[in-house]
């Protein structure tokens, strides 16, 4: 479960909005930007370094942020949590998980009102470090323990982040709780967690920590769609497949595989890559299935083979099991040997097909498609 680092908490002042006319071109703003950022600083403004920096970190220009944030580190909390954010990522230097955890933790344990809004955020990236072991020796526990102090709750002034790194967290690990898992991904869905409103459609739809409820899995799972998050968006196409709504499920899967840039939707939606992957996958697998034997669509196999293709690969740059002879074995799949796709969500959305009672007896059932679906963390 590859994580990310918590976005700087908003505080009573923001980076400054210079008037413009609408078609003033981004550029330009940057530079007017600039240019009153630098009066201000000149003014003795002790906020104006700071959106300086904030402003270069914003536009990616992450070495002049850097510099901005390092002549404030000892003035400025909001600083400090960049520079700490920067060195534990390797945003504009090298990467030093090591002095990214010491800021985090001198926030943490900072008596100072001005460090009271970063606390939550600081606690839940140093839980992100404990879990990793990046900086400091690996335990889960100890993450769990800051997870559970960056949560607050499931206080929406809280790190919802980690409300929803909880539910994730008591899915999949050796602390499992489903029932656990359910109650973080609910407090952070109510708070407006993306990630977490996908997970608890999973949840519903296969009743993992919760009675099964199709309703309210759909309702979660069409929401979250729409709001971009591509692995529910995966699970309704599966589930439009499984009712045999094959061309509503090949038109919303061929949209998800238009765009599979998996860094890039990952970062618009703030998901985890790992389950736009799973999402883009799962997208490919069907539409592939659709165009192999025609259902709800024209068939081609050799759109198929291009789709069975493109769902091994985007596995299998997390896993390292593909290869052409899996491709094969997909693509053996008939009518005569279906497989039944029994969906277990033991971790939030981490699908495990089983085929049933008769196809575990019947040795040509293809493996590939059992071992292609077979998703962990």
């Amino acid at each position: 479960m590859k994580l990310r680092s918590e976005r700087l908490p908003p505080a009573c002042s923001a980076q400054p909005a210079p008037e413009g006319p609408e078609n003033c071109s981004r550029a330009a703003l940057f530079a007017k930007a600039e240019e009153l950022l630098a009066k201000r600083t000149a003014g003795g403004d002790p906020l104006a370094r700071f959106l300086k920096g904030q402003l270069y970190y914003e536009e990616g220009l992450y070495e002049e942020a850097l510099i901005q944030f390092e002549k404030i580190k000892d003035t400025d909390f909001q600083g400090m949590y960049q520079l700490g954010v920067m060195h534990y990522d390797g945003l504009g230097t090298k990467e030093d998980p090591e002095k990214g955890v010491a800021y985090m933790k001198k926030i943490l344990n900072s008596d100072s009102p001005k460090a009271r809004h970063l606390k939550f955020a600081a606690a839940y990236n140093l839980g992100r470090a404990y879990y990793e072991g990046c900086g400091v020796k690996q335990s889960t526990e100890e993450a769990e323990r800051l997870w559970l102090i960056a949560a607050d709750h499931g206080n929406p002034k809280a790190s919802v982040k980690a409300q929803s790194t909880l539910g994730l967290l008591y899915s999949a690990s050796v602390l499992k709780d489903l029932k656990k898992a359910f109650f973080w991904h609910s407090e952070a869905c109510g708070n407006g967690n993306l990630e977490s409103q996908g997970a608890l459609g999973v949840m519903y739809l296969y009743g993992q920590g919760v009675c099964r409820n199709t309703k309210a899995a759909l309702k979660c799972l069409r929401e979250a769609a729409e709001r971009g998050n591509i692995y529910a968006q995966g699970h309704l196409v599966e589930y439009y497949y499984s009712r045999k709504f094959y061309s509503t499920a090949a038109a919303v899967a061929k949209r998800i595989t238009e765009n599979d840039d998996i860094d890039v939707l990952a970062k618009t939606t703030d998901c985890l890559p790992t389950y736009v992957a799973k999402g883009v996958a799962m997208a490919a697998f069907y539409l592939a299935r659709c165009l192999q034997l025609g259902l709800g669509v024209q068939q081609d196999q050799a759109a198929a083979k291009k789709y069975y293709s493109k769902s091994v690969l985007k596995e299998v740059r997390k896993r390292r099991w593909a290869s052409q002879r899996v491709l094969k074995q997909v693509m053996e799949v008939n009518e005569t040997h279906p497989v039944c796709k029994q969906i277990c969500v033991s971790d939030c959305g981490a699908s495990t097909y089983h085929t049933n009672k008769q196809n575990r007896k019947n040795k040509t059932t293809p493996n590939a498609i059992v071992k292609y679906a077979h998703f962990k963390y």
